[in-house]
């Protein structure tokens, strides 16, 4: 039997970001009584920190970060330093949740120091599904998991026309073919800048 979790060595699953602000400010709504999950959402869609670098936040990290404060991570997956600046909205479900946490790391579980991205993967696949519901949208074949919530800011900070080497540069990427397959930018796309043009 297949596990969708687990999919078999070489092969790949393609995770969506959120395209419809709708399903942001519906998820916003159902965390709104559940700081931490709140917290953690807000945060993973605005600072593009991957699932593992999110979780392992320590709270003494962010406590007194200002918005404009750089929160500063050494990415595990590269080595590479990171420098994030707060934005409002981090600030404010940072607030929120802070009010009421008192553990080393950031987002804790109750079975270990921190969330696993397990955990996190069936969370947002949780927080989707009844954002479809609650919407209207249909879910159709798209796949959500932890890698969304980065998902979702390289796909917005795009819509907003941030540059693909800028973009890659936040994303901490090798290269901008790696950030364009990220973003998914399909071969039709490509194509069309060369057929509406026409000068």
């Amino acid at each position: 039997m297949n596990n969708f979790n687990h999919p078999k060595k070489g092969s790949q699953i393609f995770v969506s970001p959120l395209t419809n602000k709708r399903l942001i400010k519906a998820i916003r709504m159902l965390l709104e009584d559940k700081p931490r999950d709140l917290c953690l959402f807000v945060m993973g869609i605005n600072t593009a920190l991957r699932a593992s670098d999110l979780l392992a936040l320590k709270t003494e990290q962010v406590r007194n970060l200002p918005v404009g404060g750089v929160l500063r991570v050494h990415e595990r997956k590269t080595k590479k330093l990171r420098n994030i600046t707060i934005n409002k909205s981090v600030r404010e479900s940072l607030e929120y949740w802070l009010e009421e946490c008192d553990t080393e790391y950031l987002f804790p579980s109750q079975r270990a120091e921190h969330l696993t991205v397990i955990s996190l993967s069936k969370m947002v696949k949780r927080w989707c599904a009844i954002a479809h519901t609650t919407t209207g949208i249909k879910q159709g074949n798209l796949n959500y998991g932890s890698h969304t919530l980065r998902k979702t800011f390289g796909y917005w900070q795009r819509m907003a026309g941030v540059p693909i080497p800028v973009l890659m540069t936040i994303l901490n990427h090798e290269s901008q073919a790696t950030t364009l397959r990220y973003l998914g930018i399909q071969d039709t796309e490509i194509s069309d800048v060369y057929t509406e043009l026409n000068l």
